[in-house]
């Protein structure tokens, strides 16, 4: 599959999301329906990478959100998220990772992480 961005522009992506999940507690990744997906404690899944996927002209990131954020923030913000396939009836979230500065990126991965996580890991997050 050949992705319409530039490879160090896809690296840089992933890096950015990579170091902003990595670095809440208990998280792992592995590749999920084909592309980078981060888990907690190997098995919640809270936000996957996706380039380009199925071409839609996107370098961006689907990631669990609490009720409500996703309808507000696309109808508030389109150019920046989106209501992504297969997970977005589920209230997950689409976000354009051109378009988010490193800090907003996150506190979004985070918000993802709390949205799913058991309340044993929460508890973790106070070290983080």
């Amino acid at each position: 599959i050949v992705s319409r961005f530039p490879e160090h522009e896809v690296a840089e992506a992933l890096a950015r999301v990579r170091a902003a999940c990595l670095a809440l507690p208990e998280t792992t990744e592995r590749l999920s329906h084909g592309g980078p997906a981060f888990f907690i404690r190997s098995k919640k899944c809270f936000v996957m990478f996706l380039d380009d996927h199925h071409g839609d002209g996107r370098l961006a990131i689907w990631c669990a959100a609490p009720d409500g954020v996703q309808t507000d923030l696309v109808e508030t913000d389109p150019e920046r998220f989106f209501r992504p396939p297969y997970v977005g009836h589920l209230g997950w979230l689409g976000v354009q990772l051109p378009e988010i500065e490193d800090a907003e990126l996150r506190a979004i991965c985070r918000e993802a992480f709390t949205t799913v996580a058991p309340s044993s890991v929460l508890k973790m997050l106070g070290d983080y």
